[in-house]
């Protein structure tokens, strides 16, 4: 049951994040309707778990001589790859994919502050 609301809270942070680079003017950045959103966050779900460790691990050195700044990088290059699945995303170019990357983040962390944790469950069912 929780994954369900971690994959609903992802699809929306990702609806709003989207909804959010209209309002401050980023262009290149569209999802194609709320049900295509849940089929992109399982494409990020997919892609988080299984390029971004090669990835993180080739750009290794990279990540140490920047102090850990070059991880945006690579997660607007998963944004990037993502939208280049063209599975209901649209990424237009970096700045997007760095916004969109950044923000959804952010959103996604607050929103699933509200979602408690299942040892949490457990201690107030207890």
């Amino acid at each position: 049951m929780q994954i369900l609301i971690r994959w609903a809270i992802g699809a929306v942070a990702l609806f709003l994040t989207i909804q959010l680079a209209q309002v401050v003017g980023v262009r290149g950045l569209a999802v194609k309707d709320i049900g295509s959103a849940f089929v992109v966050v399982l494409a990020f779900t997919l892609v988080n778990a299984l390029v971004r460790p090669i990835v993180r691990l080739m750009t290794a050195p990279l990540n140490c001589l920047t102090l850990g700044l070059f991880s945006f990088v690579v997660n607007a290059l998963m944004f990037w790859l993502v939208g280049a699945l063209k599975i209901g995303l649209t990424v237009n170019g970096f700045v997007p994919a760095l916004f969109g990357s950044i923000v959804l983040s952010l959103v996604g962390g607050v929103l699933n502050t509200f979602v408690p944790e299942k040892n949490e469950e457990r201690k107030r069912r207890d």
